[in-house]
């Protein structure tokens, strides 16, 4: 049977290969071998990737850290020079401006610890930069300015000689080194300050202020010698060059506003605090030290409520600083407001709880437990050359309103106590406890030493 003219056939019928297909077929798949290879090696990018953006360099992080310096953004600069030594950990200079900007820092802060924490962490960086760097006289010339700043009682206890001469040494190598430079002269003159030499100082700085090599140093050392020798108007006028070359470095300002204040000139004191105050709230940065420093200048004056007001905005800034409250129970003292001062006083000297806290910032009275809640505990500040002032403040205070049912006398006599144990020496100290304690006596109460 057939269907059609054709006969049927059971084989399959095939079509014969087009070799030009064929060979377009083995171009594409080794054409797909080397882009696979090259997206691996990183040799060609996906189009669907990101866009790639340039990797910053440690340059670029140090001009940042310049400007912020330029700024008064001590804390910025600092951050941008640590990353600027992250990326290129070989280069001393990058520590060298870190370290010097770290030290200036500590300036703008409160607290013996907090002053010795940034001081360490100076010194931490500019002895990697000398490691780095042992024969370049700018690095021994900062190290030495680092190792004079940490040089205090208040910072390092006993230990303050031993950093005192290695700030020597260290200046000394930087001038063997470069008997030119100009900076190395500046800080071998304000570590003789410190060691009270003050005719070599003089020499010294006299011999940096003849080369003409304008700095800031060069003149906020000077005012410091003149400072320390009573030229009140010559400091004035030598930090006011400082403040010319470093305009918005705002302990310069807080410098010529304390020389106008110990020459009386109050008004002037306070236009310099109050252009610190005024860089620091252009650049959104929160610090208590101009409106401590205003507070001082009108506490001097009488203005115990303007004194008050400026403490408390300091204490808004730094809820937890022992130091500020310090301050305004010493302010709360001499306005005789003795219970207010006490209540402060005890945050510095001993500690608060946060409802306490939270009560001397409300001017003594209670706050609520909202406030409360949001409020923090304050640890109390160690003895030392800077915070005895505020112990013997706070005896004061509890022995003038000791009465038989609040034994603030037993307290009163602990903190001289203490006192007396660290300051056995100090005629002036104990002068000024010796009435607290006779008060105290007078109700029977004895001296614990």
């Amino acid at each position: 049977m057939q269907y059609g003219s054709r006969p049927l056939s059971f084989r399959s019928h095939r079509s014969r290969s087009n070799p030009y297909w064929i060979l377009v077929l083995l171009l594409l798949l080794v054409g797909s071998a080397f882009v696979l290879q090259a997206l691996q090696k990183e040799e060609i990018r996906s189009p669907f990737l990101p866009t790639p953006y340039p990797t910053r360099t440690a340059n670029s992080y140090a001009l940042e850290g310049q400007t912020h310096f330029a700024a008064g953004n001590l804390n910025k600069a600092i951050d941008a020079y640590k990353e600027a030594a992250r990326l290129d950990p070989t280069d001393p200079m990058l520590l060298v401006e870190q370290a010097r900007i770290q030290t200036y820092s500590s300036a703008m802060l409160t607290t013996d610890a907090e002053k010795r924490d940034r001081l360490l962490e100076a010194l931490e960086a500019i002895t990697r930069a000398r490691d780095l760097s042992p024969e370049d006289s700018t690095v021994r010339a900062v190290r030495a300015f680092v190792l004079d700043w940490l040089a205090s009682p208040s910072l390092v206890g006993d230990e303050y000689t031993k950093y005192l001469v290695e700030a020597e040494q260290e200046a000394v190598r930087a001038l063997q080194l470069d008997n030119q430079n100009t900076l190395a002269l500046v800080y071998y003159a304000e570590i003789l300050i410190d060691q009270l030499k003050l005719t070599q100082a003089q020499q010294f700085i006299g011999q940096a202020l003849q080369r003409n090599d304008e700095s800031m140093d060069l003149h906020r050392v000077n005012a410091f010698i003149l400072e320390n020798y009573g030229d009140y108007a010559g400091a004035i006028e030598e930090y006011k060059r400082a403040a010319a070359i470093t305009p918005n470095l705002t302990s310069l300002y807080i410098s010529i506003g304390v020389n106008y204040r110990q020459i009386k000139r109050y008004d002037e004191a306070l236009e310099y605090f109050t252009k610190a105050v005024t860089i620091n709230e252009q650049l959104g940065i929160r610090d208590p030290i101009p409106y401590l420093a205003i507070g001082k200048t009108y506490s001097q004056t009488g203005d115990f409520f303007a004194a008050g007001l400026n403490v408390r905005k300091a204490l808004l800034y730094n809820p937890t600083n022992a130091d500020v409250y310090g301050s305004l129970g010493v302010i709360y003292f001499k306005a005789r407001n003795y219970e207010t001062a006490i209540l402060a006083l005890k945050c510095t000297v001993r500690g608060c709880s946060a409802e306490e806290s939270c009560a001397v910032r409300n001017r003594g009275e209670a706050c609520s437990e909202a406030e409360n809640a949001q409020s923090a505990a304050v640890e109390g500040l160690p003895l030392s050359s800077s915070t005895v002032v505020y112990y013997f403040t706070y005896a004061s205070a509890l022995a003038g309103m000791h009465r038989p049912y609040n034994d603030y006398c037993q307290e009163a006599m602990q903190v001289m106590s203490e006192v007396r144990s660290g300051f056995s020496q100090d005629t002036t100290i104990l002068s000024i406890i010796e009435p607290s304690e006779q008060i105290c006596e007078s109700f029977g109460y004895s001296r614990l030493n």
